[in-house]
Protein backbone atom coordinates (compact mmCIF):
# COMPACT_ATOMS: atom_id res chain seq x y z
CA UNK A 1 0.00 0.00 0.00
CA UNK A 2 1.35 3.45 -0.84
CA UNK A 3 1.92 5.99 1.89
CA UNK A 4 0.73 9.60 1.77
CA UNK A 5 4.30 10.53 0.82
CA UNK A 6 3.98 8.47 -2.38
CA UNK A 7 0.91 10.44 -3.42
CA UNK A 8 2.29 13.98 -3.21
CA UNK A 9 3.59 15.81 -6.26
CA UNK A 10 6.77 17.16 -4.65
CA UNK A 11 8.62 16.37 -1.44
CA UNK A 12 10.66 19.01 0.39
CA UNK A 13 13.45 16.43 0.39
CA UNK A 14 13.61 16.93 -3.41
CA UNK A 15 13.58 20.74 -3.50
CA UNK A 16 16.91 21.76 -5.05
CA UNK A 17 19.18 24.11 -3.10
CA UNK A 18 22.06 25.71 -5.01
CA UNK A 19 24.81 25.68 -2.38
CA UNK A 20 27.18 27.47 -4.78
CA UNK A 21 24.72 30.34 -5.20
CA UNK A 22 23.99 31.39 -1.59
CA UNK A 23 21.69 28.38 -1.07
CA UNK A 24 19.29 29.64 -3.74
CA UNK A 25 15.99 27.74 -3.70
CA UNK A 26 14.00 27.12 -6.89
CA UNK A 27 10.70 29.01 -6.63
CA UNK A 28 8.73 26.53 -8.75
CA UNK A 29 9.96 23.44 -6.89
CA UNK A 30 9.42 25.10 -3.50
CA UNK A 31 5.84 26.10 -4.32
CA UNK A 32 5.01 22.58 -5.55
CA UNK A 33 6.40 21.09 -2.33
CA UNK A 34 4.50 23.63 -0.21
CA UNK A 35 1.23 22.82 -2.00
CA UNK A 36 1.91 19.11 -1.53
CA UNK A 37 2.54 19.58 2.19
CA UNK A 38 -0.70 21.53 2.64
CA UNK A 39 -2.61 18.33 1.78
CA UNK A 40 -1.25 16.92 5.06
CA UNK A 41 -3.80 19.10 6.87
CA UNK A 42 -6.58 17.21 5.06
CA UNK A 43 -5.39 14.08 6.89
CA UNK A 44 -5.91 15.84 10.20
CA UNK A 45 -9.56 15.59 9.33
CA UNK A 46 -11.00 18.59 11.12
CA UNK A 47 -12.45 21.67 9.46
CA UNK A 48 -10.71 23.57 12.28
CA UNK A 49 -7.50 23.08 10.29
CA UNK A 50 -8.97 24.98 7.33
CA UNK A 51 -7.70 28.19 8.92
CA UNK A 52 -4.12 26.84 8.87
CA UNK A 53 -4.51 25.40 5.39
CA UNK A 54 -6.07 28.55 3.91
CA UNK A 55 -3.35 30.68 5.49
CA UNK A 56 -0.66 28.57 3.81
CA UNK A 57 -2.50 28.50 0.46
CA UNK A 58 -3.08 32.26 0.52
CA UNK A 59 0.62 32.88 1.03
CA UNK A 60 1.59 30.36 -1.65
CA UNK A 61 -0.67 32.31 -4.03
CA UNK A 62 1.05 35.63 -3.21
CA UNK A 63 4.46 34.15 -4.04
CA UNK A 64 3.16 32.46 -7.20
CA UNK A 65 1.43 35.67 -8.39
CA UNK A 66 4.75 37.51 -8.20
CA UNK A 67 6.53 34.64 -9.96
CA UNK A 68 3.92 34.74 -12.74
CA UNK A 69 4.17 38.54 -13.05
CA UNK A 70 7.99 38.57 -13.23
CA UNK A 71 9.22 35.04 -14.05
CA UNK A 72 12.75 36.01 -15.12
CA UNK A 73 13.31 37.82 -11.80
CA UNK A 74 11.76 35.06 -9.71
CA UNK A 75 13.56 31.83 -10.58
CA UNK A 76 14.76 31.49 -7.00
CA UNK A 77 12.93 32.62 -3.88
CA UNK A 78 15.82 34.84 -2.91
CA UNK A 79 15.78 36.61 -6.31
CA UNK A 80 12.01 36.94 -6.16
CA UNK A 81 12.25 38.76 -2.82
CA UNK A 82 15.16 41.02 -3.80
CA UNK A 83 13.59 41.94 -7.14
CA UNK A 84 10.13 42.54 -5.70
CA UNK A 85 11.54 44.83 -2.99
CA UNK A 86 13.25 46.92 -5.70
CA UNK A 87 9.76 47.75 -7.00
CA UNK A 88 8.78 49.14 -3.56
CA UNK A 89 6.21 46.36 -3.24
CA UNK A 90 6.39 43.54 -0.69
CA UNK A 91 3.22 41.49 -1.17
CA UNK A 92 5.03 38.27 -2.15
CA UNK A 93 7.92 38.94 0.24
CA UNK A 94 5.48 39.25 3.13
CA UNK A 95 3.57 36.21 1.84
CA UNK A 96 6.80 34.20 1.85
CA UNK A 97 7.59 35.37 5.39
CA UNK A 98 4.22 34.07 6.62
CA UNK A 99 4.52 30.93 4.52
CA UNK A 100 7.90 30.14 6.11
CA UNK A 101 6.38 30.73 9.57
CA UNK A 102 3.55 28.32 8.70
CA UNK A 103 5.98 25.71 7.37
CA UNK A 104 8.18 26.17 10.44
CA UNK A 105 5.15 25.58 12.65
CA UNK A 106 4.32 22.40 10.71
CA UNK A 107 7.84 20.99 10.71
CA UNK A 108 8.43 21.75 14.41
CA UNK A 109 5.24 19.89 15.29
CA UNK A 110 6.16 16.91 13.12
CA UNK A 111 9.77 16.81 14.40
CA UNK A 112 8.62 16.96 18.01
CA UNK A 113 6.15 14.16 17.40
CA UNK A 114 8.69 11.99 15.59
CA UNK A 115 11.19 12.32 18.42
CA UNK A 116 8.62 11.69 21.16
CA UNK A 117 6.72 8.50 20.27
CA UNK A 118 4.58 8.74 23.40
CA UNK A 119 3.41 12.29 22.72
CA UNK A 120 0.03 13.14 21.28
CA UNK A 121 -0.09 15.19 18.09
CA UNK A 122 -2.11 17.98 19.73
CA UNK A 123 0.69 18.56 22.26
CA UNK A 124 3.32 18.72 19.52
CA UNK A 125 1.21 21.17 17.50
CA UNK A 126 0.49 23.36 20.55
CA UNK A 127 4.16 23.54 21.44
CA UNK A 128 5.14 24.35 17.83
CA UNK A 129 2.44 27.04 17.62
CA UNK A 130 3.83 28.77 20.71
CA UNK A 131 7.34 28.74 19.19
CA UNK A 132 6.43 29.95 15.70
CA UNK A 133 3.12 31.60 14.79
CA UNK A 134 1.59 32.62 18.12
CA UNK A 135 3.95 35.57 18.80
CA UNK A 136 2.95 37.06 15.41
CA UNK A 137 -0.79 36.43 15.64
CA UNK A 138 -3.40 38.94 16.76
CA UNK A 139 -5.85 38.20 19.57
CA UNK A 140 -8.47 37.59 16.85
CA UNK A 141 -6.44 34.89 15.07
CA UNK A 142 -5.03 33.07 18.13
CA UNK A 143 -8.36 31.42 19.15
CA UNK A 144 -8.85 30.10 15.59
CA UNK A 145 -5.46 28.40 15.66
CA UNK A 146 -6.00 27.19 19.22
CA UNK A 147 -9.23 25.54 18.07
CA UNK A 148 -7.30 23.75 15.34
CA UNK A 149 -4.74 22.46 17.86
CA UNK A 150 -7.53 21.09 20.03
CA UNK A 151 -9.10 19.35 17.03
CA UNK A 152 -5.95 17.39 16.20
CA UNK A 153 -6.62 13.65 15.87
CA UNK A 154 -5.01 11.04 18.07
CA UNK A 155 -1.46 10.21 17.12
CA UNK A 156 -2.26 6.60 16.14
CA UNK A 157 -5.11 7.73 13.85
CA UNK A 158 -2.96 10.34 12.10
CA UNK A 159 -0.05 7.94 11.53
CA UNK A 160 -2.49 5.35 10.17
CA UNK A 161 -3.71 7.93 7.63
CA UNK A 162 -0.12 8.50 6.51
CA UNK A 163 0.04 4.82 5.56
CA UNK A 164 -0.78 1.28 6.64
CA UNK A 165 2.84 0.19 7.02
CA UNK A 166 4.58 2.23 9.72
CA UNK A 167 7.96 0.79 8.68
CA UNK A 168 7.48 2.79 5.46
CA UNK A 169 5.77 5.82 7.04
CA UNK A 170 8.39 6.61 9.67
CA UNK A 171 11.42 6.89 7.34
CA UNK A 172 9.35 8.81 4.76
CA UNK A 173 8.15 11.25 7.43
CA UNK A 174 11.70 11.67 8.73
CA UNK A 175 12.98 12.39 5.20
CA UNK A 176 10.23 14.98 4.61
CA UNK A 177 10.85 16.65 7.97
CA UNK A 178 14.61 16.86 7.32
CA UNK A 179 14.04 18.33 3.85
CA UNK A 180 11.57 20.88 5.20
CA UNK A 181 13.86 21.82 8.10
CA UNK A 182 16.70 22.46 5.65
CA UNK A 183 14.60 24.73 3.41
CA UNK A 184 12.97 26.58 6.32
CA UNK A 185 16.40 27.11 7.94
CA UNK A 186 17.84 28.62 4.74
CA UNK A 187 14.84 30.90 4.25
CA UNK A 188 14.74 32.07 7.88
CA UNK A 189 18.43 32.99 7.66
CA UNK A 190 17.79 34.87 4.39
CA UNK A 191 14.72 36.64 5.78
CA UNK A 192 16.79 37.83 8.73
CA UNK A 193 19.06 39.78 6.39
CA UNK A 194 18.71 43.46 5.58
CA UNK A 195 18.22 42.75 1.86
CA UNK A 196 15.04 40.81 2.63
CA UNK A 197 13.42 43.53 4.77
CA UNK A 198 10.93 46.13 3.66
Amino acid sequence: MPTWFDTIEKSFADVPVDAGNDNAISTTEFLKAAESLVTLFDLLGSTAFNVVKNDLLGNIKKVRDRQTAAPAESETLQDLVKNELKTKSHTATEGLLWLVRGLDFTVQALRDNLENPGKELADSFRSAYGNTLKPHHSFIVKPLFSAAMSATPYRKDFYAKLGDDQTLVDPALKKEVEGLERVVGILKEFQGRKEAKW
